[in-house]
């Protein structure tokens, strides 16, 4: 376990947190994690993280402290000239460069608390990730009696591109599906749920992530990425099952799965995950590229995108550019956040469940 080095020997560790949710998606915000975290750059300080911390990510996401859907950031020092500062996302599968709910919950809970100050009703907030700057602008209100309150938060993505359309993919239990491969943040696979035989409703959620775990296990197996700025970002990290082409009055929706265990050929046990309450930022992101390159989406055109809960990112692609050999957009994100709390988590040294611990009732085996 991860100690706290300024605390003395046997002294309990603690942590404190600013609990905020983006449209339904729970992000556990850690202010001053530099005291954790080690390293220069960002991807310095996310191998890190990948490498040291993991016992401190389970920690605060495990029971009894976290549940299944559970989010976290670590909020750092800049590193770049003129960004507020840096952030480094955990999830249940392990650390993420980029998020967009964790994001908006980042900037929510740094502009009401003070940590990044108000410079008008429009706060421009810069930060640093492993896979880039991001720039966001929080529309703020401020009441009579110095309250201040983020209605929403607008986030510029880093460069989105889809990697491969209507790829092949032999998936057990459903024989070849078509997906697209794309980048928004991390790597997603995603199809049109309908190849599944699965409707995208919150009742059908067992039957949707065993389904995305299995086309992850596939996709795992048969697709290789990697980015081309940052080659340490590799594998496909979800899959977004949405519900097929855009059409004119069809909502775009989409059931985001982020898979909370490793997914094992051999154990049907591994063939789960959880729903992502929100639409997901980075999701949006990597399928407004897909559409983008697909001849669906349009430059500057408003994408509404709604989660398996109804809450709703509004994605816009406002430019393209190049990652690498590959044809990218530059996507924006806003959605709304809310603190709900905060907390201060502490961990005795006597405590035998020093980085928590998951059941087979609710988490994956």
């Amino acid at each position: 376990m991860a100690v706290d080095p300024s605390s003395g020997p046997g002294a309990p560790v603690t942590v404190e947190t600013i609990e905020v949710h983006a449209e339904g998606e729970p992000g556990r915000v850690i202010p001053n994690a530099e005291r954790f975290v080690r390293g220069e750059t960002m991807a310095e300080r996310f191998d890190f993280c990948v490498r040291e911390l993991d016992p401190l990510r389970r920690l605060l996401l495990h029971e009894p402290r976290g549940y299944p859907a559970t989010c976290g950031v670590f909020l750092l020092p800049p590193v770049s000239d003129g960004a507020d500062f840096g952030i480094i996302v955990l999830e249940q599968g392990g650390f993420t460069p980029m998020s967009g709910s964790n994001t908006i919950c980042a900037v929510t809970a740094a502009v009401e608390t003070g940590i990044v100050p108000v410079r008008g009703p429009e706060t421009e907030v810069v930060i640093d990730t492993a896979v880039g700057v991001v720039r966001a602008t929080a529309q703020v209100h401020e009441h009579a009696d110095g309250r201040i309150k983020v209605r929403s938060v607008t986030l510029t993505n880093v460069p989105a591109y889809a990697v491969e359309v209507e790829r092949p993919l032999r998936v057990r239990e459903f024989g070849e599906v078509r997906v697209d491969v794309a980048f928004g943040g991390q790597f997603f696979v995603q199809l049109d749920i309908a190849q599944l035989g699965i409707e995208l409703k919150p009742e059908n959620a067992k039957r949707i992530t065993r389904a995305a775990a299995l086309v992850k296990l596939a996709a795992l197996e048969q697709i290789r990425v990697r980015h081309p700025v940052n080659p340490a970002i590799d594998r496909i990290a979800m899959v977004m099952l949405h519900n097929g082409d855009r059409a004119p009055g069809k909502q775009a929706q989409n059931a985001n799965v982020l898979t909370s265990a490793p997914v094992l050929a051999d154990r049907e046990a591994s063939w789960t995950g959880v729903l992502d309450r929100s639409p997901c930022g980075t999701g949006t992101s990597a399928r407004m590229a897909a559409l983008h390159a697909r001849g669906q989406l349009g430059i500057g055109e408003d994408f509404s995108h709604r989660s398996i809960i109804g809450s709703e990112f509004v994605g816009r692609l406002v430019g393209e550019t190049a990652v690498g050999d590959h044809r990218a957009v530059l996507p924006t994100i806003t959605g709304r956040g809310w603190v709900t709390g905060r907390a201060t988590w502490q961990l005795d040294p006597t405590d035998p469940y020093a980085e928590g611990y998951t059941v087979g009732d609710i988490w994956a085996s």
